[in-house]
């Protein structure tokens, strides 16, 4: 591996790692206009080591494109490092929200959301044709989700391609390493910015097929809760009813009508326990950042979408919401990519929630006791209450009122 040995790099390459250092600075200024992807992130030195083999010329980035694809970036992000070169043939594909619209105002090509939301299906004639020279992928941090990419990822390279792929080392880097090897072989490495870029040999006969179709298949839903949904890795609280969900649904009054917002929607829990407890609920508006869940979201409730009216939404919260709600729920994120509390995010929800209710209208919150809310639910909110707390979570009603005329 490139790792136990002294790296020498041509001038060029040297010139293109002076740049990329000169990228990786501590954080961006916040902006509560900004969208998620884009509030209180660092420099994204993940990307920027992904990208350190490739500047250094140890993988080289295939030229030959004729106008089409010859590169493949599986959970790409947007970034200084991405932009720091030229990328020509490139192919994002992203299906958190917020990322993938970065990537667009970045100007790089994205396969659409039904694309990335099916990209684990088994047609075997798109499979074969859908092949690239080089695959790069930023794995996630559950590991079988992880794998599964890393399959999708082997699939996706031609013959005589290489897979490229960089971990950060509290997310699992060495692991992420040992399992690109089982699937492919003995693989190169690079340390860096405590990350590790790891790349795979030409691919040809020592690719190990049956563990790839092994691997892809973890990403196939599967029942949960004792088959109550389905669900898949990867997703917040994937394979379980989380406390906190459960702990908001029992408080919510069960005469609640009309129109609702489920902000954070995930895979569709907090919906239907909902719609269990409120039976005179007209209409429900999911909105979820993360496609892979979303999709589940929909078979989860479809039989619910019989007698209410659902609608989907692939969408950042954070950047405001389409219409005005009779009453909204939410058990907002608060971690960014790295799992780093991120408060600000459910601060952003509760200000965009604000703007969306009807006078008289409820926005009911579950969160971390810690988490600092109560001061812009103050501000945004005519009448904030505490309504429940239990195994370290707390549920808030924030009543929308109509402000009187002098």
């Amino acid at each position: 591996p490139l790792n136990s040995q002294p790296l020498v790099a041509p001038v060029a390459g040297l010139r293109r790692w002076a740049i990329l250092r000169a990228q990786i600075r501590l954080c961006r200024v916040h902006s509560s206009s900004v969208p998620f992807a884009e509030v209180f992130m660092p420099t994204d030195i993940v990307l920027a080591t992904l990208l350190l083999p490739i500047a250094e010329e140890f993988v080289h980035w295939p030229h030959d494109v004729d106008g089409g694809h010859a590169v493949l970036f599986l959970r790409a992000r947007d970034g200084e490092a991405l932009r720091a070169e030229p990328r020509p043939g490139l192919l994002c594909e992203q299906s958190f929200k917020p990322d993938a619209e970065a990537l667009q105002r970045a100007g790089y090509a994205l396969r659409d959301s039904a694309a990335v939301i099916d990209a684990t299906a088994n047609d075997a004639a798109a499979n074969a044709a859908a092949v690239y020279p080089l695959v790069i992928l930023l794995p996630p941090r559950q590991r079988e989700e992880a794998r599964a990419l890393m399959a999708r990822a082997v699939r996706a390279t031609k013959r005589g391609g290489r897979v490229l792929a960089c971990i950060a080392n509290t997310e699992g880097a060495r692991s992420g390493e040992a399992d690109l090897a089982r699937l492919v072989g003995p693989v190169s490495t690079l340390t860096k910015n405590k990350c590790r870029a790891f790349w795979s040999a030409p691919l040809g006969d020592r690719v190990d097929q049956a563990l790839v179709e092994q691997w892809l298949s973890l990403d196939a839903l599967r029942p949960v809760v004792d088959g109550q949904f389905v669900s898949r890795p990867g997703l917040f609280a994937w394979d379980r009813i989380d406390p906190a969900t459960a702990l908001l649904a029992a408080q919510l009054p069960t005469d609640m009508n009309g129109r609702v917002a489920d902000l954070g929607a995930g895979h569709g829990l907090l919906t239907s326990l909902m719609l269990a407890r409120c039976p005179k609920l007209k209409a429900v508006d999911l909105f979820e950042a993360e496609a892979r869940a979303l999709d589940v979201a929909r078979i989860n409730l479809a039989e619910a979408g019989e007698r209410v009216a659902l609608t989907f939404h692939w969408h950042d919260v954070t950047a405001g919401l389409p219409r005005i709600f009779d009453n909204i729920v939410s058990n907002p994120p608060f971690h960014n990519v790295s799992r780093a509390a991120l408060p600000e995010v459910g601060q952003r929800f509760i200000t965009v929630a604000s703007g969306a209710l009807r006078p008289g209208g409820s926005m009911w919150l579950v969160a971390n006791r810690h988490l600092p809310y109560e001061a812009v639910l103050k501000e945004r909110f005519g009448l904030v209450k505490t309504v429940a707390e239990g195994n370290g979570y707390k549920v808030i009603e924030a009543v929308k009122t109509v402000r009187k005329r002098v």
